[in-house]
């Protein structure tokens, strides 16, 4: 566990780290400014759907991830007393809230990774059987996301979750802790039983480690000082943290050895900041159609998601204006939000947020051309793209 943590923040991948020195908070700044000038040219576009072809492999990727996945994952939520079955099943988009059969659920992308790693790690000819030994993994995975999803909501007063109300606003607090909790040892027990090297090692050391992240990103509410490194540090702690072990221990489970599996670990990090970076865009700019969120429901909250830090960063009058607005009490009305979001594209929040996605996309290729993938890595490349090009 202690190898674990200190890996954490050291990771410097090309195109794609967080600066902890006084003067990479001025070069942070100066960066922020110039995608600012960018974004008023015009130069710099808001994230696009997939495009086609990277659409269609993405969910046929994730499609298989499913098909393999939820049957065990189903399997290891039915062993839950009653009511904890119940709400779990809801939750994860399998039970409407009067019991009836649903056909929802979540994209699977932590365990479609899991999967990916363990092909990718194997050679060309032992990928299905690979794949099969990554397979609690996976079911692992998500019900670690599971129970974050529950416990986050609860915390960050969510409401709603995959276009529905959360399963706190329906069952109580109460319920939703208890079940995240339930699902959590029930993940750990999961892959503690499965033939999968350290599994349940990494898998706690990660979960302390996504809730240091959920810590940093509450206390900063409170706090008027919240540096860009310190909110990179959090994302990477709070999501990048859970795909990294996916990756990691999808390899490990393919039998990788040590060093490779490190590299894939990396790789999960990379992406998974990557993937908050645009979910922080999505929080803001995305249509709550697509996203099953209100429009602007983190600036509402003034929250200081990483396209906020890093406008507030820029030094420019729209932070200044932003860092005001964000000083006041309460929650901010439909106009205000609609103010603060623009005052965030104007210092470079979103220009900044954009371009970061895209270095850490490449910074998590990177890292995945050390591993020298013996099953081709044309499914992780796929996936990679998935996560800066997404709209929900």
């Amino acid at each position: 566990m202690t190898t674990e943590r200190s890996e954490k923040l050291s990771i410097a991948m090309p195109g794609c780290s967080a600066p902890d020195r006084p003067d990479a908070e001025l070069a942070a700044a100066a960066a922020i400014t110039k995608a600012a000038a960018a974004d008023r040219a015009g130069a710099v576009q808001a994230p696009q759907a997939p495009n086609t072809r990277t659409a269609r492999g993405a969910d046929r990727i994730l499609g298989e991830a499913r098909r393999m996945v939820e049957p065990a994952h189903r399997a290891v939520v039915a062993q839950l007393d009653g009511p904890l079955r119940e709400v779990a099943e809801y939750h994860a988009g399998w039970r409407e809230i009067d019991g009836s059969p649903a056909h929802g659920g979540g994209k699977a992308i932590r365990s479609a990774l899991a999967l990916a790693c363990a092909r990718a790690a194997a050679d060309r000819t032992a990928a299905r059987s690979a794949a099969l030994a990554a397979l609690p993994v996976g079911v692992a995975v998500e019900l670690v996301h599971d129970f974050s999803m529950l416990h986050d909501d609860v915390m960050d007063g969510d409401v709603t979750r995959r276009h529905r109300p959360a399963a706190w606003t329906v069952f109580g607090v109460g319920a939703a802790v208890l079940v995240g909790d339930a699902l959590l040892l029930s993940a750990i027990r999961h892959l503690a039983a499965s033939p999968v090297q350290q599994g349940a090692g990494v898998l706690a050391a990660t979960v302390v480690e996504m809730c240091e992240g959920q810590w940093a990103d509450l206390a900063f509410a409170s706090r008027a000082d919240v540096s860009l490194p310190a909110c990179l540090a959090m994302a990477e702690a709070k999501t990048g943290a859970l795909m990294g072990a996916a990756c990691q221990l999808g390899a490990l489970a393919a039998g990788a050895g040590p060093g490779a599996a490190r590299s894939y670990r990396v790789f999960g990090r990379q992406l998974g900041l990557a993937f908050q970076l645009v979910d922080d865009l999505l929080g803001i700019w995305g249509d709550p159609q697509v996203t099953g969120k209100p429009v602007g429901a983190d600036l509402a909250v003034r929250k200081k998601s990483l396209p906020v830090v890093a406008a507030l960063a820029s030094g420019t009058e729209a932070a200044a204006r932003l860092a005001r607005l964000y000083a006041g009490p309460g929650d901010l009305d439909e106009a205000a939000v609609a103010q603060a979001a623009d005052l965030v594209e104007a210092a470079g929040g979103r220009a900044w947020a954009q371009a970061e996605a895209e270095r850490c996309r490449q910074g998590a290729l990177h890292a995945l051309a050390g591993t020298r993938p013996m099953g081709g890595a044309e499914e992780l490349v796929t996936l990679a793209a998935l996560v800066t090009e997404r709209s929900h």
